[in-house]
């Protein structure tokens, strides 16, 4: 016995849940067979709402708070493609907030029910002449703050909080769990908070990392060409604000063929679930495997899991119908690295 109440010794684990977790880092032993290079993925699927999403949410709220542009009872809207809607879903729960999210017609239909489940509201936009939806659901989000004067936006696309999240949390974890820091550094983009935050880690404390920033064909991002695309997720319809401030060492865009290739190698041979943008980044890496020797690291987030994409990505159907050369994709998974040789 410890001598401590019953109420003192449940004190610690019942606040655990409030926020984000520290997610372990596993090392990829059959992803590419034959392969002598180091593969580490930070497991960050683990949060409690699925995604990394959870530490952007917990921080862009405790600024809020700080600042006192959210008080007690109010109302936050974001634009959100699924994750970090999750994600700030959960925690406006916990700390007695309404939250809207404002989602497309890409949005993942699992991602807007697990919203739902945890009380928060939808607010759909149909998709513009343009196809830009990211551009609607942003002009969504100032309509409805027009509208109601007490809500607040997080602005993940510009707040400085979002890329706090990865500078201060994920990439220091990666390193203390590896006991240095990687030689490369894979990384999925949407609003860049993630990849910038680790910019920002690895520029303070003078590593030798090369950050890889990993995109979808058809988005806007580092002089991208804007293009129609069916996986949320990854990848913007716009430079966003954060981006001008990433500087990675290398943007690999990757196509939606490849993405599902890259989630389907993960789950066969590694028996982990991801989703699209986890998928590109397993891609990213096999194009480069071949000019990395076993003397040099590599890691990667797995961004959120695959449970939400087993309609889409993990439908042999669905994505034979609406992914161009997915047939191709599927039966590339047969392949030792089905992505070698790429440009």
């Amino acid at each position: 016995m410890t001598g401590k109440t019953i109420a003192e010794r449940d004190a610690a684990p019942s606040t655990l849940h409030g926020g984000y977790l520290p997610t372990p880092v596993s090392r990829l032993e059959h992803l590419f067979p034959g392969s002598s290079t180091p593969i580490h993925a930070k497991l960050d699927q683990l949060q409690l709402s699925g995604s990394t999403k959870e530490r952007t949410a917990g921080f862009l709220l405790d600024q809020l708070e700080r600042t006192g542009a959210l008080q007690a009872g109010g109302t936050v809207v974001e634009s959100t493609s699924g994750n970090l809607g999750m994600a700030l879903a959960r925690q406006c729960t916990l700390r007695g907030y309404t939250f809207v999210a404002v989602v497309d017609e890409r949005a993942n239909v699992a991602a807007c029910q697990t919203i739902e489940a945890y009380g928060g509201r939808l607010e759909r936009v149909e998709t513009p002449s343009d196809g830009n939806r990211l551009r609607a659901r942003v002009d969504r989000v100032a309509q409805l703050l027009a509208d109601d004067p007490g809500a607040v936006t997080t602005h993940q696309y510009a707040n400085p909080a979002n890329p706090a999240a990865h500078a201060h949390s994920t990439m220091p974890e990666l390193v203390e769990a590896l006991g240095a820091p990687p030689d490369h550094l894979y990384v999925a983009m949407s609003t860049t908070g993630t990849v910038l935050g680790c910019q920002q880690a690895i520029t303070a404390a003078g590593w030798h990392t090369r950050l890889v920033g990993v995109d979808a064909e058809g988005s806007a991002l580092f002089g991208g060409e804007p293009g129609e695309r069916k996986l949320p997720g990854l990848g913007a319809g716009f430079q966003t604000a954060l981006s001008e401030r990433a500087h990675p060492d290398a943007v690999v865009r990757v196509s939606e063929a490849d993405m599902v290739t890259g989630c389907r190698l993960l789950a066969r041979r590694e028996g982990l679930l991801a989703g699209a943008s986890t998928g590109a980044i397993v891609a990213a890496i096999g194009r480069d495997l071949p000019r990395l020797g076993a003397h040099e690291s590599v890691a990667m987030l797995i961004h959120d899991g695959g449970a939400a994409y087993l309609p889409t990505v993990f439908d042999d159907g669905w994505v034979t119908a609406e992914i161009a050369g997915g047939a191709d994709a599927l039966a590339a998974v047969h392949d030792v690295n089905p992505f070698s040789g790429r440009p």
